[in-house]
């Protein structure tokens, strides 16, 4: 089964990725999987501060994954698989890509104007060592012209 694997965040480029996932994913009779990545936390708070801003930003990133999985059921009929992931976007990708052999693709969005974002920015540069293709989805993507 071809998997389309859509990083997911709070942006309106990364839901434009996601119903283009799952518009591929429905015409192929694939699937989507959404990856929510957790910031790593860099300050030194005392103890059970530290271990609270951590679970609190990995409940935040949960339930952006959740809901998102759940509009995309609602909309498309496509209930994707989701994993939620500590550390660093571009070196969590690549180790997710390396582990999971069924992604057919990467899917990322890209923000409307000057800066596309750091994913974008960092993969389009680098799509040649990827072992899939990457997809990249302007944050004003229209599914209704897509042609899927």
């Amino acid at each position: 089964m071809r998997v389309f694997l859509v990083v997911i965040d709070e942006t309106d480029e990364a839901r434009s990725a996601l119903r283009f996932a799952a518009r591929r994913a429905g015409a192929v009779d694939g699937a989507v999987h959404i990856l929510a990545l957790v910031p790593q936390q860099n300050i030194s708070a005392f103890g059970g501060v530290q271990d609270t801003i951590e679970q609190e930003a990995r409940d935040r990133a949960e339930m952006l994954a959740h809901g998102a999985a759940g509009s995309l059921l609602a909309e498309v009929g496509i209930m994707p698989s989701i994993s939620v992931v500590v550390g660093g976007g571009q070196k969590v990708i690549r180790a997710f890509l390396e582990e999971h052999d069924e992604v057919a693709a990467l899917v990322l969005g890209a923000a409307h104007g000057g800066n596309p974002g750091p994913l974008v920015t960092h993969f389009s540069a680098n799509a040649g060592t990827l072992p899939c293709p990457l997809y990249i989805i302007p944050e004003n993507y229209d599914e209704t012209d897509d042609k899927a």
